[in-house]
């Protein structure tokens, strides 16, 4: 027997069964389940509240981050182009649209061989994509086209662009135009030779005030020699006339009687045994002054020989005795000093250390009842050190962390220039050792010259 159809429904009706369980099964809903509905849209409607304020909290960082970045862009001075994989321009920064000129919407999506000047330019940008894939690129030499249509230099550091998976992108080029490098290094360039120009005039300069305080020493150095070569020309122009007086009476005949008499009274035979202690006198002065005056040379000229190996036991000898000879009143140098020194560099320079030295501790010492310097030397480590040591009051504790200061002097004004130290620490300096100051445990002031001595020594 066929079952009796259901009783028609309302469509109303048969969509609220398909959403809501059938109440006739079911039961009605109670208070507390429309309740926990009302909540749980609340907590629904919250969350979405709370992203849709985290989301605009991020758009804000992202839109500073994108200005921050735009600023930094705008504020290179080296010119910036990015590129995708298929080397067409990304973006770029101000600098580049400046030097160019074009703007950056006209570049954004052009291929990036509209930057450059010509072909070269052009297929070797090209390759960098290629090259990219083994590592960064860095000081690669292209023409971009400037805006007045000149070419100019560029040097660029390429690196590539890598997405999340690990994929070539693109590149980015970094560079700066080498025409300002190349102007820049021009200009340090000729600072540098106009600072050593400088410096060695300063050098000399104070070469030549210091040759000023030994004339007194060189005049006495130079006169005895000189004295002692135009005392023997005179005694051998007098003993030429004699010699003269005679040959001219044997030429003229007569007895040898005549002869012999002649021949003592002009005391021929003493005449002729003096003549070499007259000759090898004159000799020894004029190279005694051959020597002075070549020493003179070595320290007086702007010196530019190459460093080379010396002793340095004979140039403190030498500047000892240069400045014992100007020295005014009494004062006694000791030199402690083993045999030999060496040490590589320039001897006038290191000459004109010692010089300015001694002549420091000269002035230290006047007032003293008694004035001494100490010169002690000593190979150490591989090192040569000599430390010049006098009995004068010392230098004052706040004068010596300037001491080697330009221009600084403990000095009356007129009495020194301040340039000796601070010359003399630069000379060490260059000849790769130190210069040091301070006062002696038993009183005094005190300087300690550390230099390398020459290998093989």
């Amino acid at each position: 027997m066929p079952a009796a159809e259901p009783p028609p429904v309302s469509e109303r009706e048969s969509h609220a069964s398909l959403l809501l369980p059938d109440l006739h099964e079911a039961g009605r809903p109670g208070d507390e389940t429309w309740i926990d509905v009302i909540r749980k849209m609340d907590e629904v409607y919250s969350d979405l509240l709370q992203y849709q304020v985290a989301l605009e909290e991020k758009n804000g960082e992202l839109e500073e981050t994108q200005q921050f970045l735009h600023s930094v862009l705008d504020a290179m001075s080296d010119v910036l182009v990015v590129c995708d994989r298929y080397g067409r321009i990304v973006q770029v920064n101000r600098a580049l649209t400046v030097l160019v000129g074009r703007p950056e919407a006209e570049l954004h999506g052009s291929a990036v061989g509209v930057l450059f000047h010509d072909d070269r330019s052009r297929e070797k940008a090209t390759a960098f994509s290629r090259e990219l894939q083994e590592g960064p690129l860095s000081d690669c030499e292209v023409a971009l086209l400037a805006s007045d249509g000149e070419a100019v230099p560029v040097a660029f550091n390429c690196s590539p662009r890598i997405d999340a998976q690990g994929r070539f992108m693109g590149m980015v080029m970094l560079g700066r135009p080498i025409g300002e490098l190349r102007r820049a290094y021009s200009a340090l360039h000729t600072a540098h030779e106009e600072l050593k120009t400088a410096q060695r005039q300063l050098v000399h300069s104070e070469k030549m005030a210091s040759l000023g305080r030994l004339v007194a020493g060189v005049a006495h150095e130079l006169n005895n020699p000189i004295s002692f070569v135009l005392g023997n020309v005179h005694a051998l122009a007098r003993y030429a006339g004699r010699l003269r007086e005679y040959l001219e009476a044997l030429h003229a005949g007569g007895g040898a009687a005549e002869w012999a008499d002649l021949r003592k009274r002009l005391r021929i035979d003493f005449i002729l045994s003096d003549l070499d202690s007259l000759l090898g006198g004159a000799v020894e002065g004029a190279e005694r002054t051959r020597d002075i005056v070549d020493d003179l040379k070595r320290f007086s000229v702007m010196d530019r020989e190459e460093p080379q190996p010396f002793d340095l036991v004979e140039v403190i000898a030498r500047a000892t005795h240069w400045v014992g000879k100007a020295a005014r009143g009494r004062f006694e140098v000791e030199l402690d000093l083993p045999g030999a020194l060496p040490v590589v560099g320039t001897a006038a320079h290191l000459q004109q250390v010692f010089i300015n030295l001694i002549q420091n501790a000269q002035d230290a010492t006047r007032d003293t009842a008694d004035p001494h310097l100490l010169i002690h030397g000593r190979r150490l480590a591989g090192q040569v050190v000599v430390s010049l040591t006098d009995n004068g009051p010392g230098i004052p504790p706040e004068a010596l962390p300037h001491l080697f200061d330009p221009f600084f002097t403990t000095k009356e004004v007129g009495q020194g220039t301040g340039l000796g130290l601070s010359i003399s620490y630069g000379i060490i300096e260059r000849h790769g050792g130190r210069l040091l100051a301070d006062n002696a445990p038993a009183g005094g002031a005190r300087f300690t010259l550390e230099l390398p001595a020459a290998e093989g020594a």
